[in-house]
C-alpha cells in the first residue's frame, strides 16, 4: 500500500544531506562549531510525543539546548536516567535554565486518568496519579472533564519542577552561582504556542528547602 512506510531509511539519509547542505550554506563553520563542544544555556525536559520537537518549538539550534524526553515529562527522583541528565546538565554543562515542558492532549496524562491495568506503564503513570492525589480538591472542583484534564497537565509540570528543585545539584548550584532557574511551560498543539506557567522559582525553592534542604545556603563574603 502507498501509505505504508518504506522498508529502508533512504528518505532519512536524503533529508540529512539536504539539512547538511542548508546548514553549511548558511554558516560554513556550523559543523566545526558543533564538533568543538557544547555549551547550552538550557536543559529541556519534555514529553516523548513526536508532535513536540524541543529545538523547533523554541527556535533553538543544535548545541543550544540539552534535551531529555520521556512519557509525560516526569521527573521521578528515583529515576536514574533523568537524575543523571539533571546532574550532568547542572554540574558539568552549567546550564542557566531548566525548562519542564508539558503539552495539552498528553496521552500519558490521559492514560493516568484511566481506571485500567496498563501493565509496565503502571509504576510510571503512578507518578501522575500522585499529582492528582496531591491536588485532588482543586481538580475535583473543576466540573468540565476536559478542563480538569488540562489542569492536571499543568500541575504535572509544576510537580516535575518541584522534583527538580529537590535535587542537590540544583540547590547547590543556585546557592553558589544563582543559576539554574527552573521554568514550567505547556505547549499547545492547537496553535503552536508555549504557555508560561509563571512558576515562582524563588518561592518554590524556599518552600522545598524547608524539608528537602541539600545545600547549606549561599556562601557569605
Amino acid at each position: 500500500m502507498a501509505d505504508q512506510p518504506a522498508h529502508t531509511l533512504d528518505h532519512i539519509f536524503q533529508n540529512n544531506k539536504k539539512w547538511v547542505e542548508t546548514k553549511s550554506k548558511a554558516d560554513p563553520a556550523f559543523f566545526n562549531n558543533l564538533a568543538a563542544g557544547q555549551k547550552p544555556n538550557y536543559l529541556y525536559i519534555g514529553c516523548s510525543d513526536s508532535r513536540v520537537p524541543a529545538n523547533e518549538i523554541m527556535g533553538l539550534e543544535a548545541g543550544e539546548v540539552f534535551v531529555h524526553r520521556n512519557i509525560a515529562n516526569l521527573v521521578p527522583n528515583v529515576d536514574l536516567n533523568v537524575m543523571s541528565v539533571i546532574n550532568y546538565a547542572v554540574r558539568h554543562l552549567r546550564v542557566k535554565h531548566i525548562i519542564v515542558c508539558g503539552h495539552y492532549n498528553c496521552g500519558g496524562v490521559q492514560a493516568a486518568l484511566t481506571s485500567a491495568d496498563l501493565g509496565l506503564l503502571n509504576p510510571w503513570l503512578r507518578n501522575i496519579r500522585d499529582v492528582y492525589r496531591l491536588h485532588e480538591k482543586e481538580l475535583d472542583a473543576i466540573p468540565d472533564e476536559h478542563q480538569r484534564y488540562n489542569r492536571l497537565i499543568e500541575l504535572n509540570v509544576v510537580e516535575s519542577c518541584r522534583n527538580i528543585i529537590k535535587t542537590a545539584a540544583v540547590q547547590q548550584s543556585y546557592d553558589r552561582d544563582e543559576f539554574p532557574v527552573v521554568h514550567g511551560l505547556v505547549f499547545d498543539l492547537r496553535d503552536g504556542l508555549l504557555r508560561n506557567l509563571e512558576i515562582d522559582f524563588e518561592a518554590m525553592l524556599q518552600d522545598v528547602k524547608k524539608i528537602y534542604c541539600l545545600s547549606p545556603g549561599p556562601k557569605k563574603d
